[in-house]
């Protein structure tokens, strides 16, 4: 798994994050459709008087800004925000006591949402639609239904795998809004703002050359930043210089457009093994030693979204750009 470009959080990153997080719409770069969306929503709830908004659904891969969306969107509709995930809610128990130590018009945020237990997922949808739960009490013959009353209240979910969400649920969602990769103008602005936070002074080619290796990605942006950094303080002046930026991204084998060693090693692989495809994913992933989830939520992605890797009914297929990256001729396309 890529180390320092994987979109994934690790537990450094949720310190980082939090300094880092976004607090206002002035402060949240990009997406530009998406927030002027949200706040048509916001401001018409505000305008009927309402106790809370619609409920919202995010998705996109990892380190996009869901989460950050829903704090934002927690503030301007003057709320608290209590944040759970998918994997915690196991029982229905767990849910209820969710639900019921809710206050009127608090927002419910659930990450990676599309992972909760499908009979959990039952009792959310009642809860969704006339805010109440149906419980059942006890087994067989004994068994009987409660229904209780829970505040009105707005959810917001984050998946990065929206197929992977059933239906029922996604139909309950009053907005769905698919955070996309960001330009890289505002990868700049963003590293810009985390420089400023971070107190770190960076030249304007140094943000070029950050921000062209950042995926497309804040999340893969800032901690880029945070490790160009290191190195400015302990090789330069503390000042993240032109040279400083290439010389550590080089020494990270991180390349100018973001690849680290394992995408060029699937590239690598899918041309000299498989004849440049086309290839199913599960060979792939058999053939470098990897998940197939690893391949599909991180690696794949950002190479398609190069144009590297290209989906065929038949399988994955390295395109022409790919070849002309890695210096790789078509002469070369042969089974090893």
């Amino acid at each position: 798994m890529p180390k320092l470009t994987s979109p994934l959080p690790t537990e450094e990153d949720k310190a980082l994050d939090s300094t880092l997080r976004p607090k206002a719409w002035s402060d949240f770069i990009g997406q530009e459709r998406l927030k002027r969306n949200l706040k048509i929503i916001i401001e018409a709830a505000k305008k009927r008087r309402e106790p809370c908004c619609e409920h919202l659904l995010f998705y996109g891969g990892s380190g996009l800004g869901k989460t950050s969306l829903a704090y934002i969107v927690a503030k301007e509709i003057d709320s608290n925000i209590r944040a759970t995930s998918g994997p915690a809610i196991e029982k229905a128990g767990d849910l209820a006591a969710i639900l019921t130590n809710l206050n009127e018009g608090e927002v419910l945020f659930i990450d990676e949402c599309h992972r909760i237990n499908k009979i959990c997922e039952e009792y959310l949808y009642p809860a969704m639609e006339d805010f109440k739960l149906n419980l059942i009490l006890g087994k067989g013959p004994m068994a009987r239904t409660m229904e209780l009353k829970v505040p009105r209240f707005t959810l917001i979910g984050a998946t990065t795998r929206l197929a992977l969400l059933s239906s029922p649920l996604r139909s309950r969602f009053g907005a769905i809004f698919q955070l996309n990769f960001y330009k890289i103008g505002d990868i700049e602005k963003i590293i810009q703002r985390s420089a400023k936070i971070l107190k770190v002074e960076i030249e304007p080619e140094a943000l070029e050359i950050i921000a062209r290796r950042s995926r497309f990605t804040p999340r893969v942006a800032n901690r880029l930043l945070k490790r160009v950094r290191d190195f400015a303080q302990v090789e330069g002046k503390g000042v993240i210089t032109k040279e400083i930026a290439k010389s550590s991204l080089e020494f990270l084998e991180i390349d100018e457009i973001g690849l680290e060693p394992g995408d060029r090693r699937i590239l690598e692989t899918i041309i000299k093994k498989f004849n440049g495809g086309p290839v199913g994913l599960q060979a792939i992933a058999a053939a470098v030693s990897e998940e197939k989830d690893t391949i599909l939520d991180i690696y794949e992605p950002y190479l398609m979204q190069l144009g590297f890797i290209e989906r065929t009914p038949r399988g994955r297929v390295v395109s022409n750009l790919a070849y002309k990256h890695l210096k790789i001729s078509g002469s070369q396309k042969r089974l090893i």
